[in-house]
């Protein structure tokens, strides 16, 4: 049986919601943490079941958002998220 690389119509979706919701909390709230938007997505947004961390955000953020930048905090170490 041949494999197809092909990303599922769900996943797809799934990953399209991420992007969208991920972009509106950066602009609403700049200058926020991977956590800060774990927790929104997690508790307000009602993203629970999709496993997100604060170190999977932060992967997800330079490999599939271009327009977010980030800069780091120089008393926590933290990523620091803006729209560029």
């Amino acid at each position: 049986m041949a494999e197809s690389s092909a990303i599922g119509s769900q996943k797809q979706a799934r990953l399209e919601r991420l992007k969208r919701e991920i972009i509106a909390y950066v602009a609403q709230y700049p200058g926020c943490s991977a956590a800060d938007i774990v927790c929104h997505l997690a508790n307000n947004r009602k993203m629970r079941n999709h496993g997100l961390t604060a170190r999977k955000i932060g992967f997800f953020i330079p490999r599939y958002l271009k327009q977010v930048n980030w800069t780091l905090d120089s008393t926590t170490g933290k990523r620091i998220y803006a729209l560029s």
